[in-house]
């Protein structure tokens, strides 16, 4: 996994909780803690960093992953702009994952594995097929969840599959609450 992760999941934790929780947390986790934005780190050290903060917590590994995605989506935007300004809400934001974002975070982070999203529409919004040796949907659902708080919209997702419940596959189902609204009143 990419350094800016951690970096991500450092600067969350460190405003949330204060700087002294994330040094817990990496003491808690048994690892080093020094990563820079371009490192490659295993994956296995981000898993031991979610299990601690989700013990510490009393959450779920889901639960913790989501929060991370929600609360790292306004750094990202600081960090790169450019993936957030051309869109005027969420939708194309997510419809364009896999073209446009993870197209220049491999560009960026020579080495990068991001995951990958089967994107389909559906009636009233998006199916996403979720794809990664890393079985972190959790997180991916975190970051369309804050994107969606990111241009103001309210969303409902629902996890239709998940390999870590058994499945063979995972699939979010995501729904534009305004835009269901409106289609009613129309």
């Amino acid at each position: 996994m990419k350094g800016v992760v951690f970096n991500l999941l450092e600067t969350v934790v460190a405003e949330a909780h204060g700087a002294d929780a994330w040094d817990d947390l990496l003491d808690a986790a048994g690892v080093g803690g020094v990563y820079t934005s371009l490192g490659n780190y295993d994956d296995e050290e981000m898993e031991k960093l979610v299990a601690c903060a989700a013990a510490t917590l009393e959450l779920s590994r889901d639960e913790v992953l989501r929060w991370f995605g929600r609360q790292a989506i306004p750094r990202l935007a600081e960090l790169y702009p450019d993936f957030f300004r051309p869109h005027r809400s969420a939708r194309p934001f997510v419809e364009g994952v896999n073209d446009v974002i993870h197209a220049e975070v491999r560009k960026l982070y020579t080495g990068a594995h991001c995951p990958h999203f089967g994107i389909r529409q559906t009636a009233g919004g998006v199916s996403l097929g979720y794809r990664s040796s890393r079985r972190m949907c959790a997180l991916a659902q975190g970051f369309i969840e804050g994107a969606a708080a990111y241009y103001c919209e309210t969303i409902e997702v629902e996890h239709l599959s998940c390999v870590e419940h058994g499945d063979a596959a995972c699939e979010i189902a995501i729904r534009w609450v305004e835009a269901a609204a409106r289609e009613r009143t129309a």
